[in-house]
């Protein structure tokens, strides 16, 4: 294996022993999931096919799941995607009144990455890119500045028969105006209105000449126009990530709020499985509980139930990855010693001569964790991980240590706060009791 460059090492590690997830070097530690990898790959071939793809990535607390968001991104770059992710939080929702889709909508644009800026911010070079590709054909064949505003009409013709995409085209327009004249305030006010920044509809158009805004009234529509656009702009299609969907089903204190949110993602996943939009992936991950609590969960929409049920023919060793809902498979202790060991060989920066410890560390690990964890040790990786980690990390900082005198009873510790919606539920922490928005949005 080629050495490991120190960029990509520290980041993998450091992210590890934060509880997070790598956001580059997934390929050097990524283990199992084999048959759920190739589920997505399905998907994303379709997606570059001009279909749509709507998957639910299912797990508890700590299996994986925004691992696996995070390689299926991976994935989807490689294959010249647009990939834009966001966690479902309180003020970040699907629908909404109070301006929560539009801050997800603003969100997911800021994270929005390519091949060639895979760390998101990637919206700017988007634009550039589309702009002057229009701009070089314009002039090559001697026309003006007027007419690559006009081409750039022409080209979004087809936009602009959607709901928005008039002033999808117009904001467009504006933002090559601002090009050519060398006007960074038109050009940072175009990004602004495609980011969903704009709270009023009176800014966008004193600003821009629009009489339209990205609100919470058209966030789906808004995503559905930013993969057409990619498309034209020579990419295969738009992949939307959404992380922490238990959010929408157990920290939601309204029952109207959880309904309208779900009736959303029903408008989406009606829309994915019927075909009527292209180039549209969507892959939310949330646990076993946003899907299957019958009275906060997914199964307490009759529709979203009836559609998400899972093959009965499927299971005890019968698979079945054709559905909406893609459960995570428990990674079995052989996968987590390969994890293991993938982690030593990052901090060995590749160079097997450089392991700080020896393949029975490794089994002393594992066991270690069997016996503080019981059966459950191999459903929740992160928490061995990060002591894995912080194990590496202290060996390396106290050379000539004997890693065996650390795998005391503390060297398996998890957190009693909550770092997550996900690991709220996971512990028992009740959700906040029912209301009802009419008094909650009272004003006077």
């Amino acid at each position: 294996m080629a050495e490991i460059k120190r960029r990509e090492r520290d980041a993998v590690l450091q992210s590890l022993q934060a509880g997070l997830v790598p956001r580059m070097g997934l390929h050097l530690i990524q283990v199992g999931r084999k048959d759920e990898v190739s589920a997505m790959l399905n998907d994303l071939e379709r997606i570059e096919q001009g279909g749509a793809a709507f998957r639910i990535v299912m797990g508890r607390f700590g299996s994986g799941k925004s691992f696996f968001l995070n390689l299926v991104r991976t994935l989807a770059l490689q294959k010249r995607m647009v990939v834009v992710q966001a966690d479902i939080s309180m003020e970040r929702r699907i629908h909404a009144s109070g301006g929560q889709a539009r801050a997800l909508f603003s969100e997911l644009m800021k994270n929005l990455a390519t091949k060639s800026k895979p760390d998101g911010g990637a919206l700017r070079n988007l634009c550039e890119g589309w702009i002057s590709g229009l701009q070089n054909l314009v002039k090559s064949a001697g026309g003006n500045d007027d007419e690559v505003k006009r081409r750039i009409f022409e080209d979004l013709r087809e936009l602009q028969d959607c709901v928005g995409g008039f002033e999808f085209a117009e904001v467009l327009s504006k933002y090559y105006e601002g090009h050519a004249a060398g006007n960074d305030t038109l050009q940072g006010a175009a990004l602004r209105w495609l980011r969903g920044e704009y709270t009023t509809k009176t800014d966008a158009r004193a600003e821009l000449g629009v009489r339209r805004i990205i609100d919470d009234d058209n966030f789906y529509d808004s995503l559905k126009l930013v993969a057409a656009f990619c498309v034209k702009a020579g990419y295969a299609g738009l992949l939307v990530n959404l992380d922490e969907m238990v959010v929408l089903s157990h920290r939601l204190p309204s029952s109207r709020a959880r309904q309208t949110n779900y009736e959303a993602l029903l408008t989406m996943l009606n829309d994915c499985l019927q075909g009527t939009v292209k180039n549209l992936g969507f892959l939310l991950a949330g646990t076993d509980e946003f899907l299957e609590d019958k009275r906060r969960g997914l199964y307490s929409y009759e529709a979203l139930r009836s559609r998400l049920a899972e093959n009965r023919f499927a299971g005890q060793g019968v698979k079945d990855f054709s559905g909406p809902v893609l459960r995570l498979q428990n990674l079995s202790p052989e996968d987590l010693f390969v994890l293991l060991r993938n982690i030593r060989h990052v901090h060995a920066f590749g160079d097997e001569a450089k392991h700080i410890v020896p393949d029975d560390a490794l089994v002393a690990v594992l066991k270690k964790a069997s016996e503080t964890l019981g059966a459950d040790y191999y459903k929740t990786p992160r928490d061995i991980v990060r002591s894995f980690v912080g194990l590496l990390s202290v060996l390396e900082q106290n050379p000539g240590r004997d890693w065996r005198s650390f795998l005391g009873d503390g060297f398996l510790t998890k957190s009693d706060k909550p770092a997550s919606a996900e690991e709220e539920v996971a512990k028992g922490v009740p959700p906040p009791k029912d209301t009802e928005d009419d008094l909650e949005t009272l004003k006077l």
